[in-house]
């Protein structure tokens, strides 16, 4: 299946998206059919394993905008590889309203689709909107502070000292860029066992393994799970129950607030990607979950 390639302007900056379309009219409605606005997790980016999620859904008939943050990928924007939650949370608003001026789509049915770190964004840009049908939220970070005290559980403190001091450097004066993924004792962000080789086997072309040191004090204040209660919409969370990365526990309390429907995999949090044995199930949950919710029966 092909994709079409666009840009939407978010913060004065050409984010770089790609458009699926749907196949067949089984989700249509007399509007259009539905359409899924997706985005990655930590450094991201959409050529990272992304395009197998969108292809299996626009396969079941929904439209996919998958995009990338300003700053990574083939977007654009200065300085390069910086998470910023806001600027993050900005780009997937107006990602959703690009998405909405899509040919052939129902504007008032967006299904917003995030993994990890998105996995949080959904729940905050979903909250008390009435034009969103639909939430899944594939193993997510929604508690930076669970994320902390999750990750002293499987670093050293001295690895986590010297990712922090490099941030309050980067935060403070020049920008320190650091490896988003790395070998165990090594300075990086993602430094558990087979985190490096994980993250590698879905690299795309436009991944840079480099993200701004100051990544970590970002994340201290990130609490998207708050918002989970004010989410209309039906939710799929799904939780990867070994997750080293992104608490289990902390998803499925924001799944509890969302009245979410749940669904766990004994598996870590690199497992549910393309390659992995879990993959195949949580596109196969996503399919049912949107069908059952975007039916002709839920519109």
């Amino acid at each position: 299946m092909s994709y079409e390639s666009l840009t939407f302007t978010s913060g004065g900056v050409a984010c770089d998206a790609w458009h699926f379309a749907g196949a067949g009219d089984e989700l249509a409605s007399a509007a259009g059919r539905p359409v899924v606005v997706m985005a990655h997790g930590l450094a991201g980016t959409k050529d990272s394993g992304l395009e197998p999620y969108a292809v299996g859904l626009a396969k079941a008939g929904v439209d996919v905008l998958a995009f990338d943050y300003r700053g990574f990928g083939s977007s654009e924007g200065t300085p390069r590889q910086v998470v910023s939650m806001a600027d993050q949370l900005e780009d997937y608003r107006a990602a959703m309203a690009a998405a909405a001026r899509l040919p052939g789509v129902d504007p008032r049915r967006l299904v917003l689709w995030g993994v990890s770190l998105a996995g949080g964004h959904v729940l905050a840009a979903a909250a008390h909107r009435d034009d969103v049908a639909a939430v899944v939220s594939l193993t997510p970070l929604v508690d930076g502070l669970a994320a902390g005290r999750h990750a002293m559980a499987h670093h050293k403190p001295s690895s986590m000292l010297r990712s922090t001091v490099a941030g309050v450097r980067s935060r403070v004066g020049r920008q320190v860029l650091m490896p988003v993924v790395a070998a165990p004792g090594e300075l990086g962000a993602l430094t558990l066992p087979g985190a490096r080789e994980d993250y590698l086997a879905i690299a795309g072309p436009t991944w840079r393994n480099e993200v701004d040191a100051a990544v970590g004090l970002e994340l201290g204040g990130h609490r998207p799970a708050k918002e989970a209660k004010h989410v209309r919409a039906p939710m799929l969370v799904q939780i990867a129950d070994f997750d080293r990365s992104a608490p289990p526990y902390a998803a499925a309390k924001a799944a509890f607030d969302g009245r979410a429907e749940v669904r766990h995999y004994p598996c870590d949090h690199f497992d549910v990607w393309p390659g992995k044995d879990w993959f195949e199930p949580a596109l196969e949950h996503q399919v049912a979950f949107l069908r059952r919710h975007l039916g002709a029966a839920g519109t």
